[in-house]
């Protein structure tokens, strides 16, 4: 810890990139861990990919609408409030996040990218209509089929990225670029094994920054990161804090 709290003082420039570890705190299971994780018992590419959507919009939203709701009602842990002192005290520059639960937003972060889109939100790809989520759920608790609509009669879509689909191109884009200008990238609560953001710390290191891990369970970078951490994220976190007073 007090070699983190040291790269952390010495950095010009330090990203945080999150993953669903970090939300694990806020009652929101990771997708992978046995027995708990969203993909348990579920094929992924049969109910999140953009052609399931697009062939069985009612058997997308039976199993997204479930857990929208879950989500919707949940709520900043520690780890996400320590990334906003971060911030207000001028040691972080700014939040990338796989995650799509809205809570960095909710706990405060002002310079946060959505890789992976959001929950808060819904589209339609006929009008480009956007609803928040609560209109969304109201909508498809009214809809006979259990589909939310959009006013010109076709399903909406979550705006959050399916297997299948691209990542949003403005946000790639800001997270290549505060990747290549970090002086430490931060990665908290991430596998790192999603790409194209796993490309996160090699596009630091390439830059000569340093990459420091703050996550439960193996990741690619566990040689190679100056520091590694797998203790509890709120604890690390706080620590951090306590540790830069």
């Amino acid at each position: 810890m007090a070699r983190l709290a040291a790269l952390v003082r010495e950095a010009r420039s330090v990203v945080a990139l999150t993953g669903a570890g970090i939300s694990v705190p806020s009652g929101i299971p990771d997708f992978r861990s046995p027995g708990t994780g969203l993909w348990e018992g579920v094929d992924p590419m049969e109910v999140a990919h953009i052609d399931a959507w697009r062939a069985d919009p009612e058997r997308f939203w039976h199993f997204y609408g479930q857990r929208f709701a879950t989500l919707e009602g949940k709520q900043p842990n520690a780890a996400h409030r320590a990334l906003v002192e971060l911030e207000a005290r001028g040691l972080l520059d700014a939040v990338v996040t796989q995650n799509i639960d809205m809570l960095h937003g909710k706990a405060g972060t002002r310079e946060l990218v959505e890789v992976h889109g959001t929950i808060g939100h819904s589209s339609c790809l006929a009008c480009g209509a956007r609803r928040p989520l609560r209109e969304v759920r109201t909508r498809l608790a009214a809809s006979p089929v259990s589909v939310p609509a959009c006013d010109c009669g076709q399903p909406l879509k979550p705006d959050v990225v399916l297997f299948g689909e691209l990542l949003p191109e403005r946000a790639l884009e800001r997270a290549y670029e505060l990747a290549a200008g970090a002086d430490l990238l931060l990665c908290i609560g991430s596998s790192l094994e999603v790409h194209p953001i796993a490309q996160l710390p090699q596009i630091t290191e390439a830059n000569g920054g340093r990459v420091a891990l703050i996550t439960q369970g193996p990741t690619p970078w566990d040689g190679r990161a100056a520091v590694k951490l797998d203790g509890d994220v709120e604890q690390e976190l706080s620590a951090l804090l306590a540790a830069l007073n």
